[in-house]
């Protein structure tokens, strides 16, 4: 049986390059150098130099994407990602609606978990940088300018945060896989290749 509002629906939608270039470079390197960061901080070597070389790289993507975030194109601005809380129950209430939503950019629940990923990742790198096991060789950089009962705690709270990014990673998949498998939206090919299909919603 046609689907005969899903077709009407594509109808009233047009093509649209959404995603700069800078901004999927940014999006695939930070899922490669937040993977790798996790994969070494859980699974080794001991002496974790390619660890904390990607924890680096984390905190000069999330350096970009603060600034991105003010000057970049208006679908990769922060007050693109931010919405009211009438719209975000409003989407919520058509998320089981079997159907694309055809989101003009971030969707309200799409925004608000970009914005919170980012909040984590920052606070996980400026942790990461105090934090000392007192192995005397995986000691953060700047674990030196505060207490030892301070880097300690650091420590506990970069193994905290480390599984809520994975729990938050896990979710961002399995919605992606939710939108795909469900509401018939591919949402990985467009932070491929930057053109989404859109409707007209402001």
């Amino acid at each position: 049986m046609r689907d005969f509002s899903a077709e009407a629906s594509q109808q009233m939608t047009q093509v649209i390059r959404l995603w700069d270039l800078p901004l999927r470079i940014f999006h695939w390197a930070l899922v490669i150098c937040v993977a790798s960061a996790w994969g070494l901080g859980r699974f080794g070597p001991d002496i974790m130099t390619l660890h904390f070389l990607f924890g680096y790289a984390v905190i000069g993507l999330l350096v970009f994407r603060l600034l991105w975030g003010f000057v970049g194109p208006r679908p990769a601005r922060f007050r693109s990602c931010l919405y009211g809380p009438r719209a975000v129950f409003a989407y919520l209430r058509d998320i089981p609606a079997r159907r694309p939503s055809y989101w003009p950019g971030h969707n309200p629940l799409g925004g608000l978990f970009v914005i919170a990923l980012l909040v984590v990742l920052a606070a996980q790198a400026a942790i990461g940088l105090v934090a000392d096991p007192q192995d005397y060789v995986n000691t953060g950089p700047l674990a030196r300018m505060v207490s030892a009962k301070i880097s300690r705690m650091a420590l506990n709270w970069h193994d905290i945060l480390g599984k809520v990014i994975m729990l938050m990673v896990v979710l961002h998949v399995a919605t992606i896989l939710f939108y795909r498998l469900w509401k018939r939206e591919d949402l990985i090919r467009p932070m491929i290749v930057g053109w989404k299909r859109v409707c007209g919603r402001k």
